[in-house]
């Protein structure tokens, strides 16, 4: 059998009898919005990320929206964020009409500097450019918030990022599509910020089998709102609409479907670790070949396996002609996508995101991988580089 970049059906066969049980379940029931296993859901996902209040939504996307609109965010709002993840990240603060100041990334983890973020708000303060690239119309922008990003299933570095965050009265919204599962010194992502959001994307460490996600809280007053937000803004009932919202409810089938996948989770999380040692055993000696860093304190829940080369184009080649499947995240950063042209920013704005995104490729990464296909993997990838 070929390798699979994901393997969904090793995983299914393992809980099929308990999947089919409660998809049964929901269709005795009956109750497809909003249903006994929504709430059930919540309450186990939210102990285990070690959060106060978990709101279950219709996608990771929602999630970040909804994060923004608990906080009412909206034109001349700036919010600070990276340029290399999924567009979806700065996508929800465009819709809400507010902007997104993109700053860089580190070079070993990926993930948006503190450091940069420090220099990006300085600049907006002073409406100067020259000290950090800032968007077209930044003359009219105010400092509102921080997404970071935990790319590739590891945490971005929270306690300097909160530290910005409370210095500068900007709210910090944790974006842990790819990081449900990994801790970041002693503590589960989706409880690293003020709110987090999640994604339960089929290819996501847990993944339904559809669209989901969810969103994580200590505070009251947003899950308060978050739970108004995603019901059109109800009151006491749906027919009591007391601010804007969206219809951001996740069906009852993928909570159900989400629920036997979670009981194996934890198990899973342990089976990447494997994974990604298998991989890096190997490459991690070789001068052509980054492996993935992970920071001290830190757990990885490798929602990607990426490496990084000068070589990429003779590798990808190789591992096709293998017949072993590949990916780019992301092979263009999001201010260079015509999307955001009207920001006005250049090549050249953000150097490291651009550096890794013409240098970075990601092998197949599941729990189920074998050791046969990862030597496969491997030994191909040596011979290239050779």
């Amino acid at each position: 059998m070929a390798v699979q970049f994901i393997d969904l059906k090793a995983q299914q066969a393992r809980i099929y009898d308990r999947i089919l049980e409660n998809i049964k379940n929901v269709l005795s029931h009956g109750q497809y919005i909003m249903g006994p296993e929504i709430k059930m859901l919540e309450d186990r996902l939210g102990d285990f990320v070690g959060a106060k209040h978990a709101v279950s939504c219709a996608s990771g996307t929602d999630a970040l929206l909804m994060a923004l609109m608990a906080y009412g965010v909206g034109p001349g709002d700036a919010i600070f964020t990276t340029p290399f993840t999924f567009v979806a990240t700065a996508e929800v603060i465009s819709l809400l009409g507010a902007t997104p100041v993109f700053v860089d990334i580190e070079s070993d983890t990926f993930n948006i500097s503190a450091a940069q973020i420090e220099k990006a708000i300085i600049a907006l303060e002073n409406k100067d450019p020259g000290m950090h690239p800032l968007p077209k119309g930044y003359e009219k922008l105010r400092p509102r918030g921080i997404i970071a990003v935990d790319l590739f299933g590891q945490p971005a570095d929270y306690e300097k990022i909160n530290e910005i965050g409370s210095a500068r009265k900007l709210f910090v919204i944790e974006d842990a599509a790819q990081s449900f599962g990994a801790e970041y010194k002693g503590k589960k992502a989706c409880s690293l910020s003020d709110i987090a959001a999640t994604s339960f994307f089929p290819a996501k460490p847990l993944g339904c089998y559809g669209d989901g996600g969810m969103v994580f809280t200590d505070s009251d007053d947003l899950y308060e709102q978050l739970t108004s937000i995603r019901v059109h803004g109800k009151g006491t009932d749906k027919y009591d609409n007391i601010r804007i919202g969206i219809n951001g409810r996740c069906d009852t089938l993928q909570a159900a479907i989400l629920l036997p996948k979670f009981e194996i989770f934890p198990e899973e999380i342990g089976l990447r670790q494997k994974v990604a040692r298998r991989y890096s055993e190997p490459l991690k000696d070789n001068p052509d070949i980054t492996t993935p860093f992970v920071q001290d304190g830190s757990l990885s829940v490798w929602a990607q396996y990426s490496l990084i080369s000068e070589k990429k184009d003779n590798i990808l080649a190789a591992l096709k002609k293998a017949g072993i499947p590949t990916a780019i995240y992301y092979p263009k950063p999001l201010h260079l996508q015509g999307a955001y042209s009207y920001l006005g920013h250049k090549t050249g704005d953000f150097p490291v995101s651009e550096e890794k995104a013409e240098q970075i490729f990601s092998l197949p990464m599941h729990p189920y991988l074998t050791e046969q296909e990862q030597k496969q993997i491997t030994d191909t990838i040596l011979s290239a580089v050779r």
